[in-house]
């Protein structure tokens, strides 16, 4: 078969979308780093982002950029994907995904109210609204704040008829994409006010808090505090949480190790999508422990050097 035949018949395929044509770029360029933390964790897949040499703000958007790319060549069509409501490196994940001609995905559901002040909750559907725009899927969105006053403010909330329909869906996801955060926001989270007020998270690091995931604060072996905060969240729970079958944590840089160590520990997340310096950090410790993943093996798993 002639090469010009193969082009006419490529051309022809892609118009009438039996075929989707990627290019898609490797996605780590440090496979025993990336295998270090797999086992280590015992994770389903982990993707270490070569960043030497570049600034914080471009390792957003290069770990961004690898997890959006992730993202795309990982839906299967009939996944139905959790997505957080803030996360600046999520935010870079959606743009740089490119849209869909065919639908990638189910449903796009929030996992998390807005939080922060009420002119920038916006930015909680912003997430939810750009991937189901590129993949295709029905949004649903939790028109509601993320953090409230009370325990019976949030359970009355999850009464609303539409904040309900979205609380309906989390437990038929079946993967799941949230950033990781450190008690220490980023100051463009303290700029928008997307953040826990300041004397709550005293309070959390006085109860030994060292970051969360969808607002589930965890101790440095990741097991989950559960404070009045908690109790006030307008969000997936903890168990329905760890149901979701891939659970996809996209966070590094300076100041997330700590919790994104803690986060592995606990099994919140089973795949990990970092920077090659947060990386070697997982794994820089000497010896072996058990690690507590729910369907992970409770094996002891030794630890290498980086």
């Amino acid at each position: 078969m002639s090469q010009s035949r193969v082009s006419r018949l490529l051309k022809e395929a892609h118009d009438r979308e039996i075929v989707r044509i990627s290019v898609i770029p490797p996605a780590g360029l440090e496979p025993e780093l990336e295998d270090a933390v797999r086992d280590r964790y015992g994770l389903l897949d982990v993707v270490v982002v070569h960043t030497q040499g570049i600034t914080d703000r471009a390792l957003l958007a290069a770990i961004g950029g690898v997890a959006g790319k992730y993202i795309e060549a990982t839906l299967t069509g009939a996944d139905v994907v959790g997505i957080s409501s803030w996360s600046e490196t999520l935010l870079e994940a959606v743009d740089a995904m490119t849209k869909s001609r065919t639908r990638s995905a189910q449903a796009v559901v929030q996992l998390l109210g807005g939080v922060g002040r009420p002119e920038v909750q916006f930015d909680a559907t912003r997430l939810a609204s750009r991937l189901s725009e590129v993949t295709g899927a029905e949004p649903y969105f939790l028109q509601a704040p993320g953090l409230v006053s009370s325990r019976a403010v949030r359970d009355a909330l999850l009464e609303d008829a539409q904040v309900a329909r979205t609380a309906g869906m989390w437990s038929a996801l079946t993967v799941a994409l949230v950033g990781i955060g450190s008690l220490d926001p980023s100051p463009l989270l303290l700029r928008s006010g997307n953040s826990v007020p300041a004397e709550e998270m005293d309070a959390l690091r006085e109860l030994g808090a060292v970051g969360d995931v969808v607002l589930k604060f965890v101790d440095p072996e990741g097991t989950h505090l559960s404070t009045d905060l908690d109790q006030r969240v307008v969000g997936i729970g903890a168990g329905a949480f760890k149901e979701i079958p891939r659970r996809v944590g996209v966070a590094g840089g300076p100041g997330k190790l700590e919790a994104i160590r803690a986060v592995l520990r606990g099994g919140w997340v089973n795949v990990l999508i970092t920077d090659e310096n947060t990386a070697h950090g997982l794994v820089d410790e000497i010896g072996g422990e058990a690690i507590d993943d729910g369907d992970q093996s409770d094996a002891l798993v030794e630890v290498p050097r980086s």
